[in-house]
């Protein structure tokens, strides 16, 4: 048996090996392909200051226009605390969900943000066991909450957005669309980044209660209105003005935070060119060394 497996291991050594394996090294970057990564990050470096400073330039006009339309927020604010509608949140079933953002990138994880506010409310918060549906404002927050299962729950999605800073007449006109389809709900949650300075931001929402809702409230039924007019006039204004204050303040977050990416880039690219250059330098200086030795080595043999 001993003789029979020393046989059979000598024929193992002396048979050719049917795989081949390579230990080459992989080959080392020429100067000229060091030289040419060295002006392609330079150029990199380049376009994201430029781009840093058209965020800055753009930042002062946002934040002016975000503190206009903080007050659209405050007022439906007002009106639902008045009118004590919060208290009929216990009989809410059905909620629509706008998750406000824009088309654009390049700002970190911004859009990202509002999205996971809004599955996570979904999944595990109020929105948990009730129906929902869902409306994007921005490609980006469409295709965020597009993955997974919250495809089945987006009716509608609006693009074109965050170009330039929102108008209130950009606001009534995404209402006046959502109100057209007739969506049947008992609340609505306008989910944006809120800007808390010009490096940070989180996702809040602001909470719009139906018509219904509001002629449930006790302190509304204090007032004797006829019909349904008032209700819905409300409703639908306390819609475009959350919209709004939505929109406008999650452009100033955006522009922020596109400034703060910029400026990120900017230095990782400035440290990349450095590393570049210093191995560059390396380089050139161990090929003028050889040159030398090769030189004074053909001196000597003469």
């Amino acid at each position: 048996m001993s003789a029979l497996f020393s046989s059979a291991r000598t024929a193992a050594r002396v048979a050719p090996s049917t795989r081949a394996f390579s230990s080459t090294p992989a080959p080392q970057a020429t100067l000229r392909e060091i030289e040419g990564r060295i002006k392609s990050v330079g150029n990199i470096g380049k376009i994201t200051k430029s781009m840093k400073m058209v965020a800055a330039s753009r930042l002062a006009r946002a934040q002016r226009m975000m503190n206009e339309a903080k007050a659209y927020g405050a007022a439906n604010n007002a009106v639902f605390e008045q009118s004590d509608a919060a208290k009929t949140e216990a009989k809410v079933e059905k909620i629509l969900y706008i998750v406000a953002s824009s088309d654009r990138g390049l700002c970190g994880g911004i859009h990202s943000s509002v999205a996971k506010a809004a599955r996570k409310d979904i999944l595990s918060g109020e929105g948990a066991g009730k129906e929902i549906r869902v409306v994007a404002l921005g490609e980006k927050p469409k295709q965020q909450m597009s993955r997974g299962d919250g495809a089945k729950d987006i009716e509608m999605s609006f693009s074109q957005i965050g170009k330039s800073v929102p108008t209130f007449n950009d606001a009534l006109a995404i209402a006046d669309k959502i109100e057209a389809e007739n969506f049947e709900f008992d609340k609505v949650k306008v989910i944006y980044n809120k800007f808390l300075s010009v490096i940070s931001y989180e996702a809040v929402s602001l909470d719009i209660y139906s018509m219904k809702a509001l002629q449930g409230s006790p302190a509304f039924a204090a007032y004797e209105v006829e019909g349904d007019e008032l209700a819905g006039d409300l409703s639908s204004f306390a819609l475009a003005n959350a919209i709004y204050a939505g929109l406008v303040e999650g452009f100033a977050a955006e522009i922020s935070a596109r400034r703060n990416a910029m400026e990120n880039a900017s230095k990782n690219a400035d440290e990349m060119s450095a590393k570049y250059q210093m191995q560059f330098n390396r380089m050139r200086q161990a090929a003028i060394t050889n040159e030398l030795v090769d030189i004074i080595t053909g001196a000597s043999a003469l």
